[in-house]
């Protein structure tokens, strides 16, 4: 009877053009191309069920973790800050792509039971955020060339036919979005969250393709993916400043945002808004919980396969 092998750990450094591989199982280090072949090629060298950590690095990581993840094997991305914090709180001088691949293994290896495996979300989730980006980096064009063309002579109109151009780039992409969420059946719950005063089409768009991202347990966790759950750090009877993690796709924090600011003007959240400004709180801060309230609102929508009922007011 053939002896089964035993699973084993894996840290592997990405990068654009190559993997850097450390192993449980051996001291030695392996380094492939970072393209379909080498990791196919790599993957069917390991044994089946292995636990396989990365840094998430952008793009460049999906190919080998959509590929580990359908071979079978355990996927764990890593967050580039907290793993930065723990190389300095080991007191790893080295940052290598050798240094780092052993540094992931080793977190991999003593961290293990506190790790969610990773689960590869739909295509149209990446293709969706993509054009989010886009668009918000056209937006941020648009408004600086506006900004700077604005007082030079002999320049009005064409800044001004430039803007309307950039303007229909930007609707194209809205479109585009729009087409990709109803091919996939995600529609339904952009609409859902659409109903929520305050909340725009491309914020209830943006909404929807995150909550399809993976499977949620609590509105707590739908929070926090966002990156609009707060950093606590207190020390005896010292309190310590909250700050938001950011730990999320940041253009989503902007679109909740402006839907707070737009939120707080309309009779169903003005009351709620000046609420949390008389208990204290900053006009941001009071904009910024007015926004995890409505991501809250639209995840509980979502989730139920609820239809909103407007609010009447306070």
């Amino acid at each position: 009877m053939a002896r089964e092998v035993e699973s084993i750990l894996v840290g592997v450094d990405v990068s654009k053009a190559e993997l850097v591989i450390a192993r449980n199982d051996t001291d030695q280090i392996e380094t492939i191309q970072n393209n379909v072949t080498a990791i196919r090629r790599w993957l069917k060298s390991i044994p089946s069920g292995s636990k396989v950590a990365m840094e998430a690095t952008g793009i460049y990581h999906r190919q080998l973790a959509r590929r580990a993840h359908e071979a079978g094997h355990e996927l764990f991305l890593l967050d580039a800050y907290k793993l930065s914090h723990y190389r300095d709180g080991i007191g790893t001088r080295a940052k290598t792509d050798l240094a780092d691949a052993r540094l992931i293994l080793r977190y991999l290896s003593r961290e293990l039971d506190e790790l969610k495996p990773w689960v590869p979300p739909h295509d149209a989730f990446y293709r969706v955020q993509s054009l989010m980006r886009r668009r918000a980096a056209l937006v941020q064009t648009r408004v600086a060339l506006s900004q700077s063309l604005k007082d030079l002579p002999g320049l009005k109109q064409v800044a001004r036919q430039l803007d309307q151009h950039i303007h229909r780039i930007e609707q194209l992409i809205a479109r585009r979005i729009k087409e990709t969420l109803v091919e996939v059946g995600w529609y339904a719950d952009a609409q859902r969250c659409d109903a929520i005063e305050g909340v725009g089409e491309l914020t209830s768009m943006s909404l929807a393709n995150t909550f399809h991202r993976g499977r949620f347990k609590s509105s707590d966790a739908f929070i926090a993916y966002l990156g609009m759950d707060v950093r606590v750090r207190d020390s005896g009877t010292q309190r310590g400043r909250r700050k938001l993690t950011k730990k999320g796709d940041p253009e989503l924090r902007r679109l909740l945002y402006n839907a707070a600011m737009a939120a707080r003007k309309t009779a169903a959240w003005k009351g709620l808004y000046d609420t949390y400004v008389s208990q204290g709180l900053k006009p941001i801060q009071a904009l910024v919980k007015l926004a995890r309230k409505l991501a809250r609102i639209a995840f509980a929508l979502m989730q139920n396969q609820a239809i909103y009922q407007p609010k009447t007011g306070s």
